[in-house]
């Protein structure tokens, strides 16, 4: 669908991106697999299918139940992407309607970009019960830098403490202390896994907050973490550091190389399994 972006594909330890689309597509000479052959070829590695940006809201529901089913299938969770923050706009019941019809149609996991929601602690709490009482996965999303209204004044950093909601302002802070305690709120009220953003973190292999990172793990647990990985070169630092286990998000063609990371062959001569791959929007 033209102007939309590509749902992605979480593989057990990891997450990858990849395109929506039924068939293959060729763009400079390789190959873009769709949903049903990455379920074909990799079924064995995908954990989750996760619709990015809200491309759901822009295709046909006969589409989106079609991947969900195919997803299924194969034993693979769906998530959606970016969108909640959309639903807030439409009055005070439309969020859980919004909730409700991804549950109807088969979603598994509701993503809430907490930098996009832009809203009091309390109700971010409320939203993430919400989805949990319709039975089904929460699953937060937080950047390290934070509007500094966000930013409690000193004297009230307790953890769980009320902060009364500021103006917005255009000052933005690095906090990642605030990041985790913000965190540890969302797993208390329920939340299944806390995506880290890749921005300021972990964007690239050479520039990599690993004292940050370092923090995050430690404090919320391997298994209730899940970090951006926007190259193999990031992934392998990742799985060096943390090992196979770790929860990365990463591109679909990072698929194949990823598992034999997690597979232990860290060799110097490694090459990808599938080579490269290129991607085109629908």
């Amino acid at each position: 669908m033209l102007g939309t972006r590509a749902p992605t594909y979480q593989i057990p330890g990891c997450q990858a991106q990849a395109l929506a689309s039924p068939a293959l597509c060729l763009v400079s000479g390789y190959f873009v697999p769709g949903p049903r052959e990455i379920f074909e070829t990799m079924g064995e590695f995908v954990d989750g299918l996760k619709f990015t940006g809200g491309s759901y809201s822009l295709m046909p529901r006969s589409s989106i139940k079609e991947l969900i089913d195919m997803a299924h299938k194969h034993d693979v969770y769906v998530s959606t992407g970016d969108w909640a923050e959309h639903m807030l706009h439409e009055g005070p019941t439309a969020f859980k309607q919004y909730v409700e019809e991804c549950r109807d149609m088969g979603f598994d996991t509701i993503e809430l970009n907490v930098s996009s929601l832009k809203v009091p602690e309390e109700a971010l709490l409320r939203f993430i019960r919400l989805i949990k009482s319709v039975g089904l996965k929460a699953k937060p999303q937080f950047a390290l830098k934070f509007d500094s209204a966000d930013i409690p004044a000193d004297g009230n950093r307790a953890f769980g403490a009320y902060i009364v909601p500021l103006p917005r302002k255009s000052e933005i802070i690095e906090d990642v202390d605030l990041l985790i305690r913000k965190a540890e709120r969302c797993l208390e009220a329920g939340a299944d896994i806390i995506m880290i953003d890749a921005d300021d973190v972990c964007n690239y292999a050479d520039s990599l907050r690993t004292d940050i990172v370092a923090k995050i793990i430690g404090r919320l647990g391997l298994d209730r973490t899940m970090f951006e990985a926007s190259s193999s070169n990031t992934s392998e630092w990742f799985v060096k550091r943390y090992g196979p286990r770790v929860n990365l998000f990463i591109d679909h063609s990072q698929v194949m190389n990823l598992e034999c990371l997690r597979g232990h062959n860290l060799g110097r001569n490694r090459r990808p399994f599938h080579g490269s791959m290129a991607h085109c929007l629908w």
